[in-house]
């Protein structure tokens, strides 16, 4: 009784910031913008980061368990969101797009963050990663891999966050000023492979029209699983330390159930009850998550590191907007 009471009250304390950030989701101005339940989360977690700190003794456990145990089953339940056959309809193009944005955001933003911005590996490549995947959720899923400081997953999320919001009121925008020589076809690419959250994809895809939308997503949902050779590569890269001692391998053995759901929904014809359930059951985990790195959040670190972090976000956002339209104007 005494072990179930050391995680009781923190977990009690995520879990209503939990349902304090699904309510306000839910609310009419909110939910027409489709501004994620994960964002307002880590907003309220980091707001209430001054409580948590004057009880951290008895909330510790409980909310380090949620920012980490729950979190991996988010991402294993996030699965239920992705199908092979969806991934199948949008042809070789589409794919290869969708491959060469990850790999390229990765690639650069982990090379520009450390060259040009000057931070550590590990918050440059959460940044790249939340950027070229699935925003909060890659974050999420790659500091539970390589062990970072919470802190940083906090900066990755935050300035993700912000330029996939903006990107998602600009691209309807654009669309109603012009289509840039796009098809209906490649604007769903266009969205679908450079906007960071699977909430901006949907946003702005219904922005534009339900033709758009149904591609966006489709590309969006291979970005998506394509965190999955990602969450197994990346920890074999940060293995050993730039002081060249060894640093224990983490595998990331929750890719694997991830992996194994996204078969499960394409092998099997699951009933809707199933699916819908799955995929509310995956964003409720991950807004506890969110909500408890928010309230782990160590401001001083944040004000040292988080221009930066911003600073390389935007950079990514520049070039998933002008080098995707490039991709989708010459490939698609």
């Amino acid at each position: 009784m005494r072990h179930f009471y050391d995680f009781a009250n923190g977990f009690v304390l995520v879990l209503l910031i939990t349902l304090g950030s699904l309510y306000i989701a839910s609310l009419e101005p909110i939910a027409r913008y489709h501004i994620s339940p994960l964002i307002i989360g880590v907003v309220l977690g980091i707001l209430a980061s001054s409580l948590y700190r004057n009880s951290q003794q008895s909330c510790e456990k409980g909310v380090t368990l949620s920012a980490k145990k729950l979190l991996r089953l988010g991402i294993i339940l996030y699965g239920f969101r992705v199908s092979l056959d969806g991934i199948m309809s949008v042809g070789l193009s589409g794919t290869l797009i969708s491959l060469s944005v990850v790999v390229g955001i990765l690639v650069l933003g982990s090379v520009i963050g450390v060259k040009v911005f000057k931070l550590d590996k590990e918050l440059a490549l959460l940044v790249s990663g939340g950027s070229a995947i699935c925003g909060a959720a890659a974050v999420l899923a790659l500091e539970s891999s390589i062990k970072s400081q919470p802190y940083k997953g906090i900066i990755a999320v935050g300035s993700v966050v912000v330029f996939g919001l903006i990107s998602m009121f600009l691209y309807p925008l654009v669309y109603a000023i012009s289509t840039l020589g796009l098809s209906e076809i490649q604007w769903g690419v266009y969205v679908g492979a450079t906007l960071h959250e699977v909430a901006n994809v949907v946003g702005a895809g219904s922005g534009i029209s339900p033709e758009v939308e149904k591609t966006a997503i489709i590309i969006k949902m291979i970005r998506v699983l394509l965190l999955i050779p990602v969450l197994l590569i990346v920890p074999l890269l940060f293995a050993s330390t730039q002081s060249g001692t060894k640093r224990n391998l983490h595998i990331p053995w929750f890719a694997f159930g991830f992996l194994g759901v996204v078969v499960l929904n394409s092998v099997f014809a699951l009933p809707a009850w199933l699916l819908s359930s799955g995929e509310l059951a995956s964003t409720f985990l991950l807004v506890m998550a969110m909500s408890a790195l928010g309230l782990q959040i160590d401001f001083k670190k944040f004000l040292d590191s988080g221009g930066k972090a911003f600073g390389l976000a935007f950079v990514l956002a520049l070039i998933l907007i002008f080098g995707g339209y490039g991709l989708v104007y010459m490939f698609v």
